[in-house]
């Protein structure tokens, strides 16, 4: 981490880290909903996991108590990975290529069978998609260094 010029001794974030430990706490807390009667619609047919679970986070995404265990893990890596510029930089890119694995792999079972273990429903799969791309955009761009003047790749 750096150090703020104008509150010495203060440690800052870098805006990867930032942005880590913010997916960190928003999946932290979805993972949480996800064990919340009401938030979670049809609670009550909340499976350990499989297509058997009908429960849905806010009415729309297909929720498991694996599905919830594995969004607080996501959480937790997040947050413990936002410590450092490029351990925040390895979860968004590598979290995000772990969801687009995770689309691609929605998008071709048949979500009726046993191999939608997760479980996962279409609004899973492309809300998987826009959490993917936003995660690598994000890993890559904010970690990008600019060229300096003179150097090849500058741009004014």
């Amino acid at each position: 981490m750096s150090t703020n010029p104008s509150l010495a001794g203060q440690p800052t974030r870098t805006a990867v880290q930032t942005a880590a430990l913010v997916f960190g706490i928003v999946f932290l807390v979805v993972g949480i909903l996800g064990f919340i009667p009401g938030i979670t619609t049809h609670y009550s047919l909340l499976a350990i996991a499989g297509q058997e679970s009908s429960a849905l986070l806010l009415g729309v995404f297909q929720v498991s108590i694996l599905h919830n265990i594995v969004h607080l893990l996501f959480g937790i890596v997040g947050i413990a990975l936002s410590r450092s510029a490029p351990a925040a930089r390895g979860y968004l890119i590598w979290g995000g290529v772990i969801y687009l694995v995770l689309w691609l792999y929605g998008l071709v079972i048949d979500q009726a069978t046993a191999a939608n273990f997760v479980p996962v429903n279409t609004a899973d799969n492309w809300l998987h998609f826009v959490l993917g791309v936003v995660m690598i955009v994000l890993g890559v761009s904010l970690t990008r260094r600019k060229a300096a003047p003179g150097a090849a790749g500058y741009v004014p």
